[in-house]
């Protein structure tokens, strides 16, 4: 017999993502999607200690990543059956998984809290674009322990250059998130892509600072070192 929780809404795409920044919580949330787990079941798959894996499984429940349903696994009931175990399990409303990887559902947020942002307030779609895509990424980077790791969790794949390249990049963005609608809608979607990356910037405290170079077979934004 078992007992579960309602279904929570689908998550807000910026939470989901900045829950998912820390590499802990990605490892949790794939096992998750494989199979039911319990907090004794993640911890030993992971090699962490159990309140390690309990605070983050319920951290991933919160952002609306996870359900959490309790079944007695030795299929008594009654006196002396025992508590009923805590599984975990992925939402049915998970992120889109795709390689590369894309957030198609994040973009979309932006684009709908812009529309609704410029109807209330008369500001252009385009302005209110840029605000809700740094504010976001400043968000999501708050989260987070380095750029790099917040850029990653967005599905940029930093790396950083050859030295031998002629591209003066601290770093280049080997993945565009959004890249159908960046190569239908380019100055639309490029220009939210560097608000959000700026966001992350700000959101990590980081110095350096993200300008559109647009290049084939990767994202329109680098990150460069600000000249002294």
């Amino acid at each position: 017999m078992s007992t579960s929780s309602p279904l929570p809404p689908t998550p807000n795409r910026a939470e989901a993502i900045a829950a998912l920044v820390d590499p802990q919580r990605r490892d949790l949330y794939r096992l998750a999607s494989e199979r039911a787990v319990s907090r004794d079941d993640a911890a030993e798959a992971l090699g962490i200690p159990r309140s390690t894996a309990a605070l983050n499984l319920d951290r991933l429940v919160d952002a609306g990543l996870l359900t959490v349903s309790h079944v007695r696994r030795t299929g008594r009931s009654g006196p002396g059956a025992g508590r009923p175990a805590k599984l975990y399990r992925a939402t049915a409303a998970e992120l889109a998984a795709t390689i590369p990887e894309r957030h198609y559902e994040l973009v979309g947020d932006l684009l709908a809290a812009a529309v609704e942002q410029a109807d209330e307030t008369g500001i252009p779609v385009r302005d209110a674009l840029a605000t809700e895509a740094f504010a976001t990424g400043a968000a999501i980077g708050a989260r987070a322990e380095r750029l790099e790791e917040a850029l990653a969790a967005c599905g940029y794949a930093p790396r950083h250059p050859a030295p031998s390249g002629a591209a003066p990049a601290d770093l280049v963005l080997e993945n565009c998130p959004f890249h159908v609608l960046a190569s239908r809608h380019t100055a639309l979607i490029c220009g939210a892509n560097l608000e959000l990356v700026r966001g992350l910037v700000a959101g990590t405290d980081d110095e350096r600072t993200p300008v559109l170079a647009p290049a084939d077979g990767r994202c329109c934004v680098e990150i460069r070192t600000s000249a002294p």
